[in-house]
């Protein structure tokens, strides 16, 4: 009876045991597939598109350290600083020079404008005398050199109050135009010969600037060039010899270039300050006559009309 069952056991071990193995091995890629993709996480609808790596900003042959130097130093922090102060100085500089090559062009236009009026109203020929007792005339307001200036004022010596204080003004002015290297012609100019002699004249202005020049003559010649240069003055009549008197007059201060030409004029409301600001301008806008008329008829002579 078990020799029976033995042989049975034989028969059936040959066709179970390889379905063990089979099952065996099967179960144990299952597992292995189970455990690589798990069945129960959800899968995703649509699959991620693998990240691109950015291009490396580091140069061929260069390295991480040779990247951060080039960016410690990079465009932005130039930009922040560095070129704004490039920016706010060459603008600076720009801005200084455009607005005086402009004033000096609106100085050259008013003197322009001036020499065309003046011409037939303001200035022309006049015969006087110095203290000296040289002669002066319209010949001695040309500076050959083409740079020094004049400067005309017309007065008394006996005048109590206005010519005085002119002349201190007209001396401030002097020292002032010395500090800018303008050179300038300063000139007294008496409306009173009948007492204004070339002594009288030369003590008088001894108490003023040292380098303003006297001017008198005959009372006819005195008159001419108070006219050419629309100068007003009157006596008193029927003065008696050795009475004193006032004179009334302009008061004003005649500016002409280095060619003897009027290009402006200065008020007794003009402080010494602004006055010598406004003379340093126009020397500094003065261009001589050959010069001038060549710029007009050149490509920018608007700018110089």
């Amino acid at each position: 009876m078990l020799r029976g069952t033995l042989r049975q056991s034989r028969l059936v071990r040959p066709t179970y045991f390889p379905l063990i193995r089979s099952f065996s091995s099967s179960s144990i890629k299952f597992q292995e597939s189970s455990k690589s993709k798990p069945e129960d996480e959800p899968r995703s609808e649509s699959k991620e598109e693998p990240k691109r790596r950015p291009l490396s900003r580091v140069a061929i042959g260069g390295s991480k350290d040779s990247l951060k130097q080039f960016n410690k130093g990079s465009g932005l922090e130039f930009a922040t600083w560095k070129a704004v102060v490039l920016l706010l100085v060459v603008g600076g500089v720009g801005t200084y020079f455009f607005q005086k090559e402009k004033a000096r062009l609106q100085h050259h236009r008013e003197m322009e404008q001036n020499r065309k009026v003046g011409t037939p109203l303001i200035g022309g020929p006049f015969n006087l005398v110095d203290t000296n007792g040289n002669p002066f005339t319209e010949k001695n307001l040309v500076d050959p050199n083409g740079k020094k200036f004049s400067i005309l004022y017309f007065g008394f010596t006996h005048c109590p109050d206005v010519c005085p204080e002119e002349l201190d003004k007209l001396g401030d002015m002097l020292d002032i135009l010395k500090e800018n290297n303008v050179e300038i012609q300063p000139i007294f100019i008496t409306c009173d010969p009948n007492r204004d002699t070339p002594k009288v004249v030369d003590v008088y202005l001894k108490d003023f600037h040292p380098g303003i020049i006297g001017l008198t003559g005959e009372y006819d010649e005195v008159k001419n060039a108070c006219k050419k240069y629309r100068v007003y003055f009157s006596t008193p009549p029927d003065v008696k010899p050795g009475q004193d008197y006032l004179v009334d007059h302009s008061i004003f201060f005649y500016v002409l270039d280095p060619e003897g030409n009027f290009v402006d004029v200065i008020g007794r409301e003009a402080l010494a300050p602004e006055s010598a600001e406004k003379i340093t301008g126009l020397s500094e806008a003065y261009i001589p006559k050959t010069e001038r008329e060549a710029k007009q008829s050149g490509i920018f002579g608007f700018l110089y009309k």
